[in-house]
């Protein structure tokens, strides 16, 4: 097995994906900057896996940070590159903290890791396809102009990589373009954890119910869907964990046939906003208080994953349905007031 860096390990995703890496045998290296994450995270990893990762507290912002990592750690297999702002409406509000902290740290990362040429998983998003003009959105879809500066990072960063996979062809890239995780892990020790307000639907809702939040806001109610609310691909974070354990055994097996490659990861069903909350009742067994508010800048109408080729070539398909996930989600922001 080998030795992975995970950057922003101690993230929502990446914190699932360090469980899976560990849980498969591999070595793990995180690095968290903890600006949206804590240091608790490390110990529900260690909790769940019964051992211990290597964790370095550093910012990639930093020209130097990342050069650090390698000088300490040279037999470096893979890197799983989360470190990331990744809220769509604060970006609108700031896109130049996006653009320097999501451009900057892979320009940092990519020339660290210019004399190794490991294995290497960009955290990609659905939002690269902008409101994509067929449904479900397959791989090959155009790459249309960004709705925010949060996937505008996400764009930029994929043209980066094909760039640098152009330059170098011994570094091998698979990019995920993650839909929308949600839940959490089923030992309810690890899951989302938002700092301050949450920007992400399911922890609103979840803090909504345990009464954290008076109501939750939904966004728009005219858009042109079968219930007027927004509809996404909601795909459970240990789903998505396993996606990258996949992608990472193919660059690590060398079978990867193109330089760089892009894979959708989702479930395949697109669930709106409303249908979210009525699954989250039917799990919790309690009602939600929602208000109707003004449709977010940046927000597409409806996005979901076509999985065939992540099916097909990863050998990676979802396991858990949208309930199961709100069930996980639920029980683990009940265990946060414990």
């Amino acid at each position: 097995m080998a030795k992975i860096l995970v950057t922003g390990g101690l993230g929502y995703i990446g914190s699932h994906t360090v469980v899976s890496l560990l849980e498969t045998g591999h070595e793990v290296v995180i690095v968290d900057n903890l600006i949206h994450s804590s240091e608790e995270v490390l110990v529900g990893i260690q909790k769940i896996t019964a051992q211990t990762p290597v964790f370095l507290e550093l910012d990639l912002r930093d020209p130097l940070a990342a050069k650090q990592i390698f000088d300490a750690h040279p037999n470096i297999e893979g890197v799983i590159h989360f470190a990331a702002f990744k809220a769509v409406g604060e970006s609108v509000e700031k896109p130049l903290d996006y653009y320097r902290n999501n451009l900057n740290a892979l320009v940092y990362l990519l020339q660290a890791c210019s004399d190794y040429n490991p294995a290497f998983i960009f955290s990609s998003s659905c939002t690269v396809y902008g409101q994509a003009a067929e449904l479900p959105i397959r791989e090959t879809a155009p790459v249309l102009q960004a709705m925010s500066p949060y996937g505008n990072t996400k764009q930029i960063g994929e043209e980066i990589l094909q760039d640098v996979c152009a330059a170098q062809p011994d570094f091998k890239v698979s990019s995920l373009r993650y839909f929308n995780p949600i839940g959490a892990h089923p030992s309810a020790l690890i899951g989302e954890l938002p700092l301050g307000v949450p920007q992400n639907l399911v922890p609103f809702i979840t803090q909504t119910g345990v009464g954290k939040r008076p109501h939750l806001s939904v966004f728009g109610k005219d858009y042109p869907t079968p219930d007027g609310t927004c509809i996404r691909d909601y795909i459970h974070v240990v789903d998505l964990a396993e996606a990258h354990i996949a992608a990472l055994n193919r660059l690590l097996q060398k079978k990867q046939e193109l330089a760089f490659e892009v894979f959708n990861v989702g479930t395949g069903k697109g669930s709106s906003v409303l249908e979210v909350i009525t699954a989250f009742e039917k799990v919790s067994g309690q009602s939600l208080p929602y208000v109707w508010a003004a449709p977010r800048p940046g927000d597409v109408t409806a996005a979901f994953a076509h999985t065939q080729k992540a099916e097909e070539v990863l050998g990676w398909r979802a396991r858990f349905s949208l309930e199961e996930a709100m069930a996980s989600a639920w029980a683990w922001e009940q265990k946060l007031l414990s």
